[in-house]
């Protein structure tokens, strides 16, 4: 998992993998991480979750170098910052094996990627090119 945040999605994946599964979950924010974290405690999947203080490109990189990582993920999540989707989607289709999948949150940006640029509203504009440059 790409951006953790508080880790909302990262305990709802955590609860739907089987019980020796393990994500790398990914995001700069420990803070964060942490506040949602009692809630991965309470529901017991704390040990399938290996968080990694980093940003999402320099992790990336390394689990590249590993030996073994390349095609052994089963799937990806993308919640980060939008400008770099396509960086993280070239490190991850090398990562995620034939078969897996590839998932990112926001792709359609409140619908702005369907409009017209001078329709878009100042402020989503710099989210809102980078997610049509990934879509």
């Amino acid at each position: 998992e790409v951006g953790v945040y508080t880790g909302y999605s990262l305990l709802l994946t955590a609860l739907s993998i089987p019980a020796d599964g393990k994500i790398t979950a990914i995001d700069v924010d420990r803070n964060a991480y942490e506040i949602g974290l009692p809630f991965i405690r309470k529901a017991g999947v704390e040990h399938k979750i290996n968080f990694q203080l980093s940003d999402a490109q320099t992790a990336l990189d390394n689990l590249l170098q590993e030996e073994g990582n390349e095609g052994s993920f089963d799937f990806a999540f993308v919640d980060a910052d939008k400008p770099n989707y396509k960086k993280y989607h070239e490190r991850l289709i090398k990562l995620v094996k034939v078969g897996g999948i590839v998932a990112y949150d926001n792709t359609l940006w409140g619908g702005t990627v369907a409009m017209a640029e001078s329709e878009v509203q100042e402020f989503m504009r710099p989210n809102r090119d980078a997610v049509v440059e990934l879509n």
